[in-house]
Protein backbone atom coordinates (compact mmCIF):
# COMPACT_ATOMS: atom_id res chain seq x y z
CA UNK A 1 0.00 0.00 0.00
CA UNK A 2 1.62 3.08 -0.99
CA UNK A 3 2.35 5.85 1.79
CA UNK A 4 -0.58 8.13 0.60
CA UNK A 5 0.54 11.08 3.04
CA UNK A 6 3.83 11.09 1.88
CA UNK A 7 2.88 11.66 -2.06
CA UNK A 8 0.93 14.35 -0.65
CA UNK A 9 3.47 16.27 0.55
CA UNK A 10 5.19 15.14 -2.59
CA UNK A 11 2.65 16.65 -4.52
CA UNK A 12 2.47 19.93 -2.86
CA UNK A 13 6.50 19.96 -2.91
CA UNK A 14 7.22 19.10 -6.71
CA UNK A 15 3.86 20.42 -8.39
CA UNK A 16 2.03 22.87 -6.42
CA UNK A 17 4.93 25.22 -4.53
CA UNK A 18 7.11 25.53 -7.71
CA UNK A 19 4.17 26.50 -9.56
CA UNK A 20 4.17 30.11 -7.64
CA UNK A 21 1.40 29.04 -5.72
CA UNK A 22 1.98 30.51 -2.07
CA UNK A 23 -1.39 31.15 -0.91
CA UNK A 24 -1.14 29.37 2.79
CA UNK A 25 -4.59 28.38 3.20
CA UNK A 26 -4.54 26.67 -0.40
CA UNK A 27 -1.26 24.97 0.33
CA UNK A 28 -2.65 23.29 3.43
CA UNK A 29 -6.23 22.61 1.37
CA UNK A 30 -3.82 20.25 -0.88
CA UNK A 31 -1.90 18.97 1.74
CA UNK A 32 -5.27 17.88 3.91
CA UNK A 33 -7.11 16.62 1.15
CA UNK A 34 -6.77 12.62 0.28
CA UNK A 35 -6.64 12.44 -3.47
CA UNK A 36 -6.69 8.56 -3.36
CA UNK A 37 -10.68 9.00 -2.13
CA UNK A 38 -11.45 10.78 -5.10
CA UNK A 39 -10.32 9.15 -8.19
CA UNK A 40 -11.82 5.83 -9.63
CA UNK A 41 -10.09 2.40 -7.37
CA UNK A 42 -8.23 1.52 -10.22
CA UNK A 43 -6.49 4.77 -10.14
CA UNK A 44 -5.44 5.52 -6.37
CA UNK A 45 -2.49 4.38 -6.63
CA UNK A 46 -1.02 6.94 -9.53
CA UNK A 47 -3.44 9.95 -7.57
CA UNK A 48 -0.68 12.19 -7.00
CA UNK A 49 1.10 11.92 -10.70
CA UNK A 50 1.28 15.35 -12.47
CA UNK A 51 -0.94 14.79 -15.26
CA UNK A 52 -4.57 14.35 -16.12
CA UNK A 53 -6.39 11.35 -14.85
CA UNK A 54 -8.52 10.05 -17.69
CA UNK A 55 -12.26 9.32 -16.51
CA UNK A 56 -13.82 8.94 -19.78
CA UNK A 57 -12.78 10.16 -23.29
CA UNK A 58 -14.11 13.78 -22.38
CA UNK A 59 -13.46 13.72 -18.73
CA UNK A 60 -10.43 13.90 -16.52
CA UNK A 61 -9.44 14.82 -12.98
CA UNK A 62 -7.18 18.14 -13.40
CA UNK A 63 -3.38 17.56 -12.86
CA UNK A 64 -2.77 19.32 -9.23
CA UNK A 65 -0.43 22.29 -10.93
CA UNK A 66 -3.67 23.07 -13.03
CA UNK A 67 -6.15 22.79 -10.55
CA UNK A 68 -4.17 24.65 -8.03
CA UNK A 69 -2.88 27.59 -9.94
CA UNK A 70 -6.77 28.50 -11.02
CA UNK A 71 -7.42 28.10 -7.56
CA UNK A 72 -4.73 30.04 -6.68
CA UNK A 73 -6.14 32.79 -9.06
CA UNK A 74 -9.39 32.78 -8.02
CA UNK A 75 -8.39 33.62 -4.44
CA UNK A 76 -11.16 31.86 -2.69
CA UNK A 77 -12.09 33.18 0.89
CA UNK A 78 -13.85 31.77 3.78
CA UNK A 79 -17.19 33.60 2.90
CA UNK A 80 -17.32 32.37 -0.53
CA UNK A 81 -19.96 30.15 -2.23
CA UNK A 82 -18.33 28.76 -5.20
CA UNK A 83 -19.62 26.73 -8.61
CA UNK A 84 -17.62 23.96 -8.93
CA UNK A 85 -18.41 22.66 -12.51
CA UNK A 86 -18.06 18.38 -13.53
CA UNK A 87 -15.70 17.93 -9.96
CA UNK A 88 -15.77 13.98 -11.55
CA UNK A 89 -16.08 12.38 -8.07
CA UNK A 90 -15.60 15.60 -6.21
CA UNK A 91 -11.85 15.94 -5.33
CA UNK A 92 -11.79 19.73 -6.78
CA UNK A 93 -15.10 20.48 -4.47
CA UNK A 94 -12.83 18.66 -1.53
CA UNK A 95 -10.52 21.24 -1.70
CA UNK A 96 -12.36 24.21 -2.32
CA UNK A 97 -14.19 23.18 0.82
CA UNK A 98 -11.30 24.10 2.88
CA UNK A 99 -10.90 27.54 1.52
CA UNK A 100 -14.79 28.56 1.13
CA UNK A 101 -18.03 28.78 2.93
CA UNK A 102 -19.88 26.56 0.78
CA UNK A 103 -19.47 24.75 -2.61
CA UNK A 104 -21.98 23.52 -5.05
CA UNK A 105 -20.47 21.10 -7.45
CA UNK A 106 -22.32 20.09 -10.20
CA UNK A 107 -21.68 17.56 -11.91
CA UNK A 108 -23.70 16.35 -15.06
CA UNK A 109 -22.94 12.67 -14.20
CA UNK A 110 -25.39 10.64 -12.44
CA UNK A 111 -22.98 7.97 -10.94
CA UNK A 112 -20.49 10.48 -11.17
CA UNK A 113 -22.06 12.35 -8.39
CA UNK A 114 -23.40 9.72 -6.22
CA UNK A 115 -19.88 8.65 -6.16
CA UNK A 116 -18.49 11.98 -5.11
CA UNK A 117 -21.42 12.70 -2.47
CA UNK A 118 -20.28 8.78 -0.97
CA UNK A 119 -16.65 10.11 -0.95
CA UNK A 120 -17.13 13.43 0.33
CA UNK A 121 -19.48 12.07 3.12
CA UNK A 122 -16.62 9.60 3.58
CA UNK A 123 -13.97 12.25 4.52
CA UNK A 124 -16.67 14.15 6.92
CA UNK A 125 -16.81 17.48 4.26
CA UNK A 126 -20.13 18.96 4.90
CA UNK A 127 -19.48 22.31 3.09
CA UNK A 128 -20.69 20.89 -0.32
CA UNK A 129 -23.57 20.10 -2.11
CA UNK A 130 -23.69 17.90 -4.99
CA UNK A 131 -25.99 18.42 -7.64
CA UNK A 132 -27.11 16.57 -10.78
CA UNK A 133 -27.62 18.32 -13.88
CA UNK A 134 -26.41 19.47 -17.18
CA UNK A 135 -23.24 21.73 -16.59
CA UNK A 136 -23.59 24.27 -19.16
CA UNK A 137 -27.05 25.73 -17.20
CA UNK A 138 -24.90 25.89 -13.85
CA UNK A 139 -27.08 26.10 -10.85
CA UNK A 140 -29.63 28.64 -10.66
CA UNK A 141 -31.13 27.69 -7.32
CA UNK A 142 -27.99 28.40 -5.12
CA UNK A 143 -26.62 31.69 -7.27
CA UNK A 144 -25.42 33.99 -7.35
CA UNK A 145 -21.91 33.07 -6.69
CA UNK A 146 -18.54 34.59 -5.22
CA UNK A 147 -16.33 32.23 -7.76
CA UNK A 148 -16.52 29.88 -10.49
CA UNK A 149 -14.17 27.05 -11.39
CA UNK A 150 -14.84 24.58 -14.29
CA UNK A 151 -12.88 21.64 -14.39
CA UNK A 152 -11.97 20.39 -17.74
CA UNK A 153 -11.85 22.14 -21.14
CA UNK A 154 -13.70 24.63 -22.81
CA UNK A 155 -13.95 26.55 -26.14
CA UNK A 156 -17.16 28.76 -24.63
CA UNK A 157 -18.08 30.26 -21.38
CA UNK A 158 -22.21 29.55 -21.08
CA UNK A 159 -23.98 32.86 -20.50
CA UNK A 160 -25.96 31.12 -18.60
CA UNK A 161 -23.45 30.72 -15.78
CA UNK A 162 -22.26 34.00 -16.54
CA UNK A 163 -25.59 35.43 -15.57
CA UNK A 164 -25.09 33.15 -11.84
CA UNK A 165 -21.54 35.37 -10.85
CA UNK A 166 -22.07 37.83 -8.29
CA UNK A 167 -20.47 41.77 -9.54
CA UNK A 168 -17.13 41.30 -8.64
CA UNK A 169 -16.95 37.56 -8.61
CA UNK A 170 -14.44 35.83 -10.27
CA UNK A 171 -14.51 32.82 -12.87
CA UNK A 172 -11.92 30.54 -13.68
CA UNK A 173 -11.94 28.29 -16.99
CA UNK A 174 -9.30 26.44 -19.32
CA UNK A 175 -10.37 27.72 -22.88
CA UNK A 176 -8.93 25.21 -25.10
CA UNK A 177 -7.85 25.55 -28.81
CA UNK A 178 -7.21 22.69 -30.80
CA UNK A 179 -4.75 20.84 -28.40
CA UNK A 180 -3.07 23.84 -26.82
CA UNK A 181 -5.42 25.21 -23.50
CA UNK A 182 -5.34 28.54 -21.72
CA UNK A 183 -6.55 28.93 -18.00
CA UNK A 184 -7.92 32.43 -17.91
CA UNK A 185 -9.15 34.02 -14.78
CA UNK A 186 -12.25 36.35 -15.21
CA UNK A 187 -13.82 39.06 -13.38
CA UNK A 188 -17.51 40.89 -13.62
CA UNK A 189 -17.44 44.12 -14.12
CA UNK A 190 -20.80 46.28 -15.13
CA UNK A 191 -22.37 42.37 -16.02
CA UNK A 192 -19.98 41.46 -17.99
CA UNK A 193 -16.70 38.41 -17.49
CA UNK A 194 -13.73 39.98 -18.77
CA UNK A 195 -10.98 37.54 -19.13
CA UNK A 196 -7.23 37.62 -18.67
CA UNK A 197 -4.29 34.66 -19.81
CA UNK A 198 -2.81 33.30 -16.64
CA UNK A 199 -1.20 30.19 -17.89
CA UNK A 200 -1.81 27.21 -20.19
CA UNK A 201 -2.59 23.92 -19.85
CA UNK A 202 -4.71 21.37 -21.45
CA UNK A 203 -7.91 19.11 -21.12
CA UNK A 204 -10.92 17.17 -23.24
CA UNK A 205 -13.61 20.08 -24.26
CA UNK A 206 -16.71 19.12 -21.50
CA UNK A 207 -19.62 18.14 -22.95
CA UNK A 208 -21.86 21.21 -24.02
CA UNK A 209 -18.68 23.49 -23.67
CA UNK A 210 -17.42 23.42 -27.10
CA UNK A 211 -18.07 26.12 -29.90
CA UNK A 212 -21.32 26.74 -31.69
CA UNK A 213 -20.42 25.35 -35.11
CA UNK A 214 -21.29 27.84 -37.89
CA UNK A 215 -22.34 26.81 -41.64
CA UNK A 216 -22.02 28.70 -44.88
CA UNK A 217 -23.60 28.21 -47.60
Amino acid sequence: MPDFAALRRMMVDTQVRPSDVTKLPLIQAMLHVPRERFVPDALSEIAYLGENLTLSPDRVILDPRTLSKMLDALAIGPTDLVLDVAPGLGYSSAVIAQLAEAVIALEPDADLAAEAETALAASEIGNVIVVNAPAPGGAPRHAPYDAVIIQGGIERFPAEIEDQIKEGGRAAALFMDGALGTARLGIKRKGVLRWRDAFNSSAPVLEGFAREQSFAL
